[in-house]
């Protein structure tokens, strides 16, 4: 099954999108593109329907018209990583979570370190709201793209940190 990607500017910088014709795999920071492509090579550079379609939600999302994502999506992990990254989902736009409270909603409060490694391992960026997490204090706290992307994400959604 071909994988394809294709690189878009944003307002948080360029982002690369991954999916095969059923799914999106991969939304990623440039500058993370290396690792995350030899993690799923061989890929072919050009749009497919799904990459169309995520696209056009991006569009939306950092122009103020979308709150929520949907999109197909298949993302590969272990069983914490899953549930870790299940709960971001569920963290409602405009609003934001410690690692402790995510750790909490999975059932497993002394695992804060490891849900932010989790977070860290978040194959698709933007669309599963790792950038809503923030530091126990309410600081931003660690981002794939950046804590400069992390700021804009929240203040996009209304966020005032």
């Amino acid at each position: 099954m071909a994988i394809n990607y294709i690189q878009i500017e944003s307002p948080v910088g360029d982002l690369m999108i991954v999916a095969n014709h059923k799914a999106l795999l991969a939304i990623t920071f440039e500058r993370n593109w290396t690792t995350v492509k030899a993690s799923l090579e061989p890929v072919v550079e050009g749009a497919n329907a799904v990459i169309k379609q995520c696209v056009q939600q991006l569009g939306e999302y950092f122009s103020g018209e979308r709150k929520e994502f949907d999109l197909p999506m298949s993302i590969s992990g272990t069983r914490f990583q899953q549930q870790s990254w299940q709960a971001l989902n569920e963290i409602p736009y405009g609003t934001t979570r410690s690692y402790a409270d995510q750790a909490n909603s999975i059932g497993n409060p002394k695992a804060v370190r490891a849900v932010g490694s989790a977070n860290g391992q978040n194959p698709i960026c933007i669309v599963i709201p790792c950038h809503r997490v923030i530091g126990k204090s309410g600081g931003l706290a660690g981002f794939g793209g950046g804590l400069a992307a992390k700021k804009y994400l929240l203040n996009l959604e209304g966020v005032d940190i």
